[in-house]
């Protein structure tokens, strides 16, 4: 099958041969024929599938033929609703691909910036919006958008969007737009929960799974490293040196292991930014931008700031810090190895996310190869006690712990260690 093959219109068929596309993915050439004819769709597909493009190119052509039968042009006809601003800008500006010869308009809005631009745009009219939940409804109550001429929604990822606790968010945001309507739900995981809430907006959908979770590309190749946390960085730092990867996106759980790889990076000369929620959306934009244009060598980011990351020609991904949730192991690889490239995904396994690993590995159903000889092999096979907190000095300058006279002067806790 060919784009060719799936009745596009020629303003549509004109904007894919654009972009370079010949031969659909397999959720393009499921999706695309069924929304055209109007049904709802309940989607199962990873990140790297071409989810975007089977939702985002019917819905301009079954809009832009409305269009030109005389739509009003004033009036939101389409809303896309996903969990983080990077998803929203990336799915605009494959929207402004799609649609560059049609005459609709999009808009992307998001928090963490001033809204009186999206208001402005808003006021010029837009046919399809994009939104984080947060703003979208924060623009409702103020009275600037009305979802009653809402045609078509699309809820993508809808698994991250529960994740984020954004579950009562997406069911005000549902209740606001007509039961009359075609509705498009794409999620990379269907837990009971994403079933659920599937099944309560859904109207006889076709179902759709492509690449399953549990699945990885077959190009990417991976490896663990068993190593103590306190080596990681050096590790990091020697596979850098002799990794022929321009471009390294490294992976963290938390805002704050993002900035500490950063600064450590920095420090022996790699050009590091890092991409997380605490940072402004100009930065985070900027910092995307520098790594896509090769100004940056290594972006490290948190899991909930990567979803939007979607860059061709990504060799190696590496994990930090090895993610809680197996199923987010998947989305972080799936960043390489993307449009039949080959890629490769390295983790960092210390003694205390040996269990996620092993949630992986089962997920999955395969081992992850071990490499064994390195320089920096485990050390500590035990999870080191936290020592206990002293108190502070009483105002009359003694301290309100006992001494060792009294028999309770805590002794420092040897660390089991043993070397492999």
């Amino acid at each position: 099958m060919t784009f060719n093959d799936l009745q596009l219109t020629e303003p549509l068929f004109k904007a894919v041969q654009k972009v370079g596309y010949t031969t659909p993915t397999p959720i393009q050439a499921q999706s695309i024929p069924a929304i055209l004819k109007g049904r709802d769709i309940l989607g199962c597909a990873q990140t790297g599938t071409g989810k975007t493009a089977a939702f985002s190119i019917p819905t301009i052509q079954l809009l832009n033929s409305n269009l030109n039968n005389g739509g009003r042009k004033t009036t939101i006809k389409s809303l896309i609703l996903t969990p983080t601003r990077e998803l929203a800008i990336q799915i605009g500006e494959s929207l402004g691909e799609y649609g560059q010869f049609s005459d609709l308009k999009h808009l992307v809005i998001f928090g963490g910036v001033n809204q009186n631009s999206q208001v402005r745009a808003l006021r010029n009219g837009v046919d399809i919006l994009v939104a984080t939940p947060g703003r979208l409804l924060d623009l409702i109550d103020q009275g600037f958008i009305s979802l009653s001429s809402i045609e078509i929604f699309t809820l993508d990822e809808a698994d991250r969007m529960l994740d984020m606790g954004f579950v009562h968010d997406v069911k005000k945001v549902i209740k606001k737009i007509p039961a009359k309507r075609q509705t498009l739900f794409f999620s990379a995981t269907m837990p009971d929960s994403i079933i659920d809430l599937a099944n309560s907006i859904l109207n006889d959908p076709l179902e759709v799974s492509v690449t399953p979770v549990s699945s990885t590309a077959e190009r990417i190749g991976q490896e663990v490293y068993f190593i103590d946390k306190t080596n990681k960085k050096d590790l990091l730092i020697d596979l850098l040196k002799t990794s022929e990867a321009d471009r390294v996106l490294v992976f963290t759980r938390t805002k704050h292991g993002a900035n500490k790889v950063v600064k450590e990076l920095i420090k022996v000369g790699v050009k590091a930014e890092a991409i997380h929620g605490n940072k402004t959306q100009n930065a985070r934009q900027k910092a995307l931008k520098n790594f896509k244009d090769k100004t940056t060598r290594v972006l490290v980011a948190t899991d909930i700031a990567a979803r939007g990351i979607d860059i061709d020609d990504l060799a190696l991904v590496i994990n930090y810090e090895i993610p809680n949730i197996a199923e987010t192991y998947v989305h972080r690889i799936g960043r390489t190895g993307r449009a039949g490239a080959s890629g490769k995904a390295i983790s960092f396994c210390d003694f205390e996310e040996k269990a996620y690993l092993k949630d992986i590995q089962k997920l999955i159903d395969q081992k992850v190869p071990v490499i064994e000889e390195h320089d920096y092999p485990m050390e500590f096979f035990e999870i080191p006690e936290k020592k206990p907190q002293q108190r502070r000095p009483s105002r009359n300058g003694n301290s309100s712990k006992k001494n060792s006279s009294g028999g309770n002067s805590s002794k420092r806790n040897n660390v089991g260690r043993s070397r492999r």
